[in-house]
């Protein structure tokens, strides 16, 4: 499988999408109009081996709901997630068995080399 997970808004995810200029193999999904699954969450944590990798502690809803302050379960991230488009780490990026989570110049250069 070979698919990106992204917000179709914003402007890192536009940038690197761009410079990884992804294969029409790839299937790109907008996460805001099209939501995650159950069954995708579980693709990913079958290859991050955690919910909380995918998570994104930078969501203004984190902030706003004080989540720093609570003690999460990985069951509870997986909720979240779920819940609101917002807490999922973008881009998230499967090429074949490998996945990238995030915007970092490590990750990117990491998927490019997959890519």
């Amino acid at each position: 499988m070979k698919k990106i997970y992204h917000l179709s808004t914003c402007d890192t995810c536009k940038r690197i999408i761009k410079e990884l200029n992804p294969s029409s193999e790839f299937i790109l999904q907008d996460i805001k109009t099209e939501h995650i699954t159950n069954q995708q969450i579980e693709e990913m944590y079958a290859l991050t081996g955690s919910y909380e990798v995918l998570f994104s502690k930078r969501a203004r809803l984190y902030k706003e709901r004080d989540l720093k302050n609570q003690n999460l379960s990985e069951e509870d991230y997986k909720n979240l997630i779920l819940e609101h488009y917002t807490f999922l780490k973008r881009p998230v990026i499967i090429a074949n068995s490998q996945i990238f989570v995030g915007n970092s110049k490590k990750v990117v250069e990491e998927a490019k080399s997959v890519i």
